[in-house]
Order: C-alpha cells, then sequence, then structure tokens
C-alpha cells in the first residue's frame, strides 16, 4: 500500500508532467503559426513523451494501491519571441522538472519507500536525456543566429523525430 504523503506528491507530479504536455503542444502551435514544421513536430513527439510520463505515474500510483486523481492543469504561455527562447523556456522548464524529481526521490528515500525511489530511478536517467535533448537544440540555435537557412536545415532535421515509446523494466 502506497503511503499518503507518497501518493499526493505522484499525483502532484503526474499533473505537472501532464502541464509540461500542454506547454510543449502550445510550443508545436506556435511553431506551427511560423512556418516551422520540424519543430513543431518535435514538440509533438515531446507532449506524447510527456503523456507518457505522466500516464506512468497514474499506473504506478493505481499499482500500489492508491488513487490517481487528476488536478487542474495550468494554462501555459502562447507565445514566444523567437525559436531560440522558445527553446531557452524549454531547457528551463526540464530543468525544473529535473529538480522536482529529485524532490520525489528525497521523499521516498525519507519515507523509506523503496518501491517508489527504484520506480523514481527511471524519471532520473529520462531527466538527464531530456536535459542534453533540449540543450542541443538550444545550442544549436545559439550558433545559427540570424541564419535562415541554417535555420531551415534545423527545422528538417527536427522533422525527422518520432515517438518511441521508452521501454520500461521493472
Amino acid at each position: 500500500m502506497i503511503k499518503e504523503s507518497i501518493e499526493e506528491a505522484i499525483n502532484t507530479q503526474a499533473n505537472r508532467e501532464f502541464y509540461s504536455s500542454y506547454l510543449y503542444l502550445s510550443m508545436a502551435a506556435y511553431f506551427e503559426s511560423i512556418n516551422l514544421k520540424g519543430f513543431g513536430n518535435w514538440m509533438r513527439v515531446q507532449v506524447q513523451e510527456e503523456n507518457f510520463h505522466a500516464m506512468k505515474m497514474f499506473d504506478y500510483v493505481i499499482a500500489r494501491g492508491g488513487r490517481a486523481k487528476l488536478l487542474p492543469i495550468e494554462a501555459p504561455p502562447t507565445e514566444w519571441d523567437s525559436p531560440l527562447k522558445a527553446f531557452e523556456h524549454t531547457y528551463e522548464h526540464e530543468q525544473k522538472v529535473t529538480g522536482l524529481i529529485s524532490n520525489l526521490v528525497k521523499l521516498a528515500s525519507s519515507e523509506e519507500d523503496y518501491a517508489t525511489y527504484n520506480m523514481l530511478q527511471w524519471y532520473v536517467k529520462e531527466q538527464v536525456e531530456e536535459e542534453s535533448s533540449a540543450s542541443e537544440i538550444l545550442e544549436k540555435l545559439k550558433m545559427i543566429g540570424e541564419d535562415k537557412n541554417a535555420l531551415l536545415m534545423l527545422d528538417r532535421e527536427l522533422a525527422q523525430r518520432v515517438f518511441n515509446p521508452p521501454v520500461v523494466t521493472e
């Protein structure tokens, strides 16, 4: 049986993962509105990843005998000044999520909930990948600067991304 404090914390984090999905869907709409369909595709794939993250937490709470609760999702921003600003926001957001996951790991450890601690290790590893991916695109955008041709080349590259559901071994 899952402890109430852990159940509440995981439900809260699942809500934050759903917010991440909303944020990236909003960014997809922004990119598509400025005809950067590849960037929009990259964000749409990110939406699927964030939904996967949230559902993994949702299912975990249920598997432990708890009650998964859906909380209100805050409205995300809808405009950014540039693709660079959007990816600065993306990278900062992923860093924030990493901190939230770290706080969950600390809570699971302090509550001596080793099943949850173990489950969260998947998220710890996933956040390394999430930050790295966002940082890589951010750095490319910084290198590109005002070069529209390079921006379109990056857009074509990002159009190739597809969602591959992560393999979860537990």
